[in-house]
């Protein structure tokens, strides 16, 4: 535990700003979550979600795993799109990637890290999908960051077609999908052009009518 009070004293530190500037702050914040936004990315330290958008606690509703995965069978990240667009009424789903990722880049190498790799699996199905585009691009840092971008895309069309957000648009609630990637090395955020908000943007075999 002594290891860890350096974090404590910073934690009481970061309480004393903030009452200073709103000595309701906390009430405040205990009352209710808010948030307009769920953001699904990358466990990286060096990406920190409210940050990066300059939101405030409590305006942001973040689920992140490494490199930024939606894999249709994954209970985890299924229940936190479920509560955000159900129970949150959530507005925007972003997807966001990172260049630099680790993640992205060991689907990439061939040595084995252990039970990350059936996880970084997904990955290296999104490489061999696009592996014509990708074995084009002799730069291997410029190959690295295509397919940052291109996961980002997969996870959004992951997203797409699950029943959770089909069903929200079938009622006309309004939700959009979002791909973005993060460039540590400028701290700027990229848009991928990349936005969903109706079933009618997805293709004809992953529609599913769940009025019937």
């Amino acid at each position: 535990m002594k290891e860890l009070l350096e974090l404590f004293k910073k934690n009481k530190a970061w309480v004393k700003e903030r009452l200073e500037v709103d000595k309701n702050y906390f009430k405040n914040l205990s009352k209710e979550q808010i948030p307009k936004f769920l953001w699904i990315g990358c466990s990286d330290a060096r990406v920190p979600a409210n940050q990066i958008v300059a939101l405030e606690p409590g305006e942001l509703f973040v689920h992140r795993n490494v490199a930024n995965l939606f894999p249709n069978t994954d209970i985890n990240s299924l229940s936190v799109l479920e509560y955000a667009v159900d129970i949150l009424k959530i507005e925007h789903v972003i997807v966001c990637g990172h260049f630099g990722c680790s993640g992205v880049k060991a689907a990439m190498e061939d040595h084995h890290l252990g039970l990350v790799d059936n996880w970084l699996r997904n990955i290296r199905d999104i490489y061999s999908k696009n592996q014509i585009e990708l074995d084009n691009i002799e730069d291997i840092n410029k190959r690295y960051d295509r397919l940052v971008e291109l996961n980002v895309f997969q996870q959004v069309m992951n997203i797409c077609h699950t029943t959770i957000v089909q069903a929200v648009w079938q009622k006309k609630q309004k939700l959009s999908i979002h791909g973005w990637v993060y460039d540590i090395k400028s701290g700027l955020l990229k848009d991928l052009n990349c936005c969903y908000s109706n079933s009618k943007q997805i293709d004809e075999i992953y529609k599913i009518n769940l009025k019937k």
